[in-house]
């Protein structure tokens, strides 16, 4: 959150939101330190100084200490749609809102400098629970940008199509650029192309594959 937001809050809400902020952090170092199936809510509480019930209260389950911060950009696309302006398209919407992330180096499109979004990837990649929590939840964003095209157009096997491919198009976008840095890459080198090849990618998608790998 940024400060200006936080400073404009009361009391008592600054409060819980240090709390939060705590229990989390507190969490995601034991996780990375131990493995997130060795460490328990109960030595997470202890170590935060709370009670396991704070913790419950906060985080309505361990998995939670995760996806929580995080969760909401599963949606990602399915926000850009929904919140578009009039004559725009469903890909133009996605792509606009992707070119938006990767101007700012958002963690989640896998563009920030700082290594703390990588290490929690890859705890997630890590745990079995978390990799199935974290398929669902991205099939329920696409799920979310279905079922909003679906009420626009009428189509719902159109409109689950469009959804997957805006999706898998997104999703191969952020898997590439956290493979080539880890191969070694920076983050500005990844940056200098991401545009372009965001741009190809939802070409790809617009043009509906229609000349892609015709056979000669």
């Amino acid at each position: 959150m940024a400060a200006g937001a936080e400073a404009t809050m009361g009391l008592r809400e600054r409060k819980k939101l240090q709390t939060a902020l705590r229990i989390y952090r507190t969490a995601v170092e034991l996780f990375l330190e131990k493995s997130f199936d060795a460490v328990s809510v109960q030595e997470i509480a202890d170590a935060a100084e709370v009670s396991k019930m704070t913790v419950f209260n906060y985080f309505g389950s361990k998995e939670d200490l995760v996806f929580r911060p995080i969760e909401e950009h599963f949606s990602d696309a399915a926000r850009a749609v929904r919140d578009r302006a009039p004559g725009e398209s469903a890909v133009a919407a996605v792509r606009r809102q992707f070119l938006e992330m990767v101007e700012t180096r958002d963690p989640s499109v896998g563009l920030h400098a700082e290594p703390y979004a990588r290490r929690i990837r890859q705890l997630i990649i890590d745990t079995p629970v978390l990799m199935e929590r974290a398929y669902l939840t991205s099939e329920k964003g696409a799920r979310a940008l279905a079922d909003q095209l679906t009420e626009e157009t009428g189509d719902a096997t159109l409109a689950l199509i469009a959804a997957a491919t805006l999706s898998a198009a997104r999703n191969a976008l952020v898997e590439e650029h956290h493979r080539r840095i880890d191969a070694g890459e920076t983050v500005d080198e990844v940056a200098r192309d991401a545009a372009d090849r965001a741009r190809d990618a939802f070409a790809l998608v617009e043009n509906g594959l229609r000349d892609f790998a015709r056979r000669q």
